[in-house]
């Protein structure tokens, strides 16, 4: 039998031929499509990558796109050369565990995996990798690659962190719902002060606090500090009580020998509240002179030790207070516009006692536990004094409040007229004092009640001064100082 004719060799080369051309064709497709697939992947925020799975399916790395630069700071070569897993090399170890089950749940369960871990990089630095992708499988269902894409999202994450302490900060700070750090209320106008302390915190914006004398500007200032995180020092400066002639001085520092009696080096406070927060009360008392340096300080972050020449640099936060009206006193000439413009970007005004007379029990209340200890069991204020405080002006505030509880719990009695507050005398208090004496067994338990109650009323009179009040009941020292005893006053 003969072999293949001419012509039947020429018919097979030609479809050799046709099926070569198709080869060659289906093969440029494949390198374009692959080409393309490779741009994409390339530009894709992130770095894609394929990893091939051994029976054990454990990966190594066999594609990466070059989002690993950015990602990594490292080529594709670095993963693809060194035939490894090196995802499990770069990853925090207290996550490798959790990585390993995830992708091995999946694989076996034949579904998408979702990972979320940390890498640790050569500088030391740490990022927080999303990771996600599945398993390609042969017709037999047999694992053959993973394919997916890791994407940095610590920024998201560092946010997710700063949203939590910020909510740990905010129960904390209201973890008693009428206090926030030192300072005590419920009224609305101290709960506008809370929200703009967290306002103040979360930037480095001058804040100017507004307010009568004996409000507690000054704790609204340290308040704002610990709020904010700074790592500084908190440096208060009572600008009111520093000589005109010194307080160059005491802001900038000296150098030994720059004026009579400057003996060595000393700092400023500029220098102490470098990377903190300085808090300027009665701000107003700055001088125009002052004011100039000290603006210049502000806005460069520099300035000059009184006798030196070199410049210092202190990068501090701003907090000032006055009880005065500055836009006035920049109108009459004794303040700098630009100085008042730089201290009023974030403007904080704490309301007088007599606007937020709400918060008074409240008050009463932490300053008694403050004098008398926590533990402590903290008396009642009798009723004619609760009205008597509701109705008095308060023009010293709470720090007149405070002062006017600390002379109730050291004496028993609140001497009202001490602090201005007047109180009409009640017709009643004598019967009551009747009343007590008559439930009383005997005859001596009874006077004794009422003379405590006579003296009492003496002291109070006389502002608790005990030889005019010895006078008006008409003993004498010796006998006034045993009845006291004898009455426990």
């Amino acid at each position: 039998m003969g072999g293949p004719t001419y012509e039947e060799l020429f018919q097979h080369c030609q479809e050799l031929k046709t099926q070569l051309e198709a080869y060659r064709g289906t093969k440029q497709q494949l390198e374009q499509s692959q080409r393309q697939l490779t741009r994409l992947f390339n530009n894709l925020p992130g770095m894609a990558y394929r990893c091939a799975i051994d029976e054990d399916h454990h990966p190594t790395l066999t594609f990466v796109s070059r989002g690993s630069i950015e990602l990594f700071g490292v080529s594709p070569e670095f993963f693809t050369d060194q035939q490894t897993n090196v995802m499990e090399t770069l990853a925090h170890p207290e996550d490798l565990i959790s990585m390993r089950k995830e992708q091995e749940e999946a694989i076996i369960g034949n579904r998408p995996y979702k990972m979320l871990y940390r890498v640790c990089l050569d500088d030391d630095s740490r990022k927080w990798i999303w990771d996600q992708g599945e398993c390609v499988y042969d017709d037999d269902g047999y694992p053959l690659y993973l394919e997916g894409i890791m994407i940095d999202i610590s920024a998201q994450k560092m946010r997710e962190f700063e949203l939590l302490h910020e909510n740990q900060k905010l129960q904390g700070a209201f973890e008693d719902r009428y206090k926030f750090g030192s300072i005590i209320g419920k009224s609305p106008g101290m709960r506008d002060v809370f929200k703009l302390i967290m306002k103040a915190s979360k930037s480095d914006a001058n804040v100017i606090i507004l307010g009568e004398t004996g409000t507690g500007k000054d704790l609204v200032a340290q308040t704002i500090h610990e709020q904010s995180g700074s790592g500084g020092a908190y440096v208060p400066v009572n600008c009111g009580a520093i000589p005109a002639n010194l307080m160059e001085s005491e802001f900038f520092g000296h150098k030994k020998g720059a004026f009579s009696g400057a003996t060595s080096d000393r700092k400023g406070y500029l220098a102490a509240a470098d990377g903190g927060t300085l808090f300027l009360d009665e701000v107003g008392e700055i001088d125009l002179a002052l004011q100039v340096k000290l603006l210049r300080a502000l806005e460069s972050k520099l300035y000059t030790p009184v006798g030196g020449s070199e410049p210092q640099s202190s990068k501090f936060r701003l907090i000032a207070a006055t009880n005065r009206d500055l836009a006035k006193m920049v109108k009459d000439g004794r303040m700098r516009s630009d100085f008042f413009f730089r201290l009023h970007v974030l403007p904080i005004r704490v309301p007088p006692l007599r606007d937020r007379l709400e918060d008074l029990p409240l008050l009463s209340a932490e300053f008694m536990k403050r004098y008398l200890g926590s533990d402590a069991e903290v008396p009642p204020v009798p009723g004619k004094v609760r009205a008597a405080f509701d109705s008095h002006h308060w023009p010293g505030n709470v720090r007149e409040l405070q002062n006017v509880l600390e002379r109730y719990l050291t004496f028993g009695e609140m001497v009202l007229s001490d602090f201005g507050i007047e109180t009409a005398e009640s017709p009643h208090e004598l019967d009551g004092a009747i009343e007590a004496a008559e439930s009383c067994s005997t005859l001596t338990e009874a006077m004794d009640v009422v003379e405590r109650h006579m003296m009492l009323k003496a002291l109070e009179k006389h502002h608790w001064k005990k030889g005019l009040t010895a006078k008006s009941l008409g003993l004498n020292m010796r006998t006034m100082q045993r009845k006291l005893k004898k009455h426990g006053i």
